[in-house]
């Protein structure tokens, strides 16, 4: 098996809505090709990226996230076991790239000195892709075109930078990148440099997400698995390391504003048949619920 491929440049903008639903049903996680976002752009995203992560220790310090913040922006290096004991090892980077009044220029690397610049137009390029793909999701629930990203939280939505920064490692018994999970956002828009470690899981087996270097794999999260009332599925998935090669990837995590109310969508609640199965949540509460592994529903 292999992880779903949809071309967005076929002319039949339905049989492409389609797939993307198909996949976003049975998956939860599909890689999109030719989907507009400038090959040279993309080039870039992972130049400037990769730059940042070989400099000094004492520059990538300048944008660290405070020891006191209750927020997640800034560099930091972290570890963690997995359930199997395991060490989870990733230095990463967080900053918001939209909207706007939610980026902290603060968090974003100075060197490279095209590093502001080309993460500005990523985020421009990325909202108009996501907005196209939200928008085919929420017509195969049966909705409005708008209805995933006003439930989400309209022009409140926030569009979250991680850079992972995964060292090569020959022992993968006793170190992981990141322990298996599903993404507790909306949904997540992510590109990696050539060496492969992300897996998805399907079927009770682990699957080898295999992906082009202009491809961005879609990843659906548990926002858009409980506003669907279930209808899409929340992949869960999990990065390993590489033996030889370093491991570098940029997600985007699309998600509400922590103080914004979600639920499933009032629209698709009607009549006893489709009864909410997900209680409604303010997000702040359900992100703290979830990494503290407490009780959802």
């Amino acid at each position: 098996m292999d992880v779903p491929i949809v071309d967005l440049s076929n002319p039949n903008e339905d049989l492409v809505a389609r797939a993307v639903v198909k996949a976003s049903e049975e998956w939860g996680i599909f890689q999109v090709v030719n989907h507009g976002i400038p090959p040279e752009l993309m080039r870039r995203l992972k130049e400037v990226g990769t730059e940042f992560f070989e400099l000094p220790e004492t520059e990538k310090e300048a944008v660290a996230k405070p020891e006191d913040s209750m927020d997640v922006e800034g560099y930091r290096t972290k570890y963690q076991k997995d359930l199997e004991g395991r060490n989870a090892w990733v230095d990463h980077l967080f900053h918001r790239i939209w909207p706007p009044s939610r980026v902290s220029y603060r968090f974003w690397p100075k060197l490279p000195m095209d590093y502001r610049e080309v993460h500005e137009d990523y985020a421009k390029h990325l909202k108009k892709l996501s907005e196209k793909i939200m928008e085919w999701l929420s017509e195969g629930l049966g909705l409005r075109r708008e209805a995933l990203i006003e439930g989400l939280g309209g022009e409140t939505v926030e569009y979250l930078m991680k850079i992972n920064y995964y060292p090569p490692c020959h022992d993968q018994d006793l170190v992981i990148g990141a322990p298996d999970h599903t993404d507790v956002n909306g949904i997540t828009f992510l590109v990696a440099n050539e060496a492969l470690g992300l897996q998805a899981f399907k079927d009770n087996h682990w699957i080898d997400v295999k992906y082009t270097t202009s491809g961005i794999i879609v990843i659906v999260g548990d926002q858009f698995h409980r506003m669907s009332n279930g209808k899409y599925m929340s992949a869960k998935h999990r990065a390993t390391m590489d033996k030889e090669k370093t491991r570098i990837s940029w997600p985007v995590f699309v998600e509400s504003s922590l103080d914004h109310e979600f639920a499933p969508l009032r629209e698709l609640i009607t009549g006893e048949d489709n009864a909410p199965k997900f209680k409604p949540y303010v997000y702040k509460d359900f992100k703290f619920r979830k990494l503290k592994k407490l009780p959802l529903d």
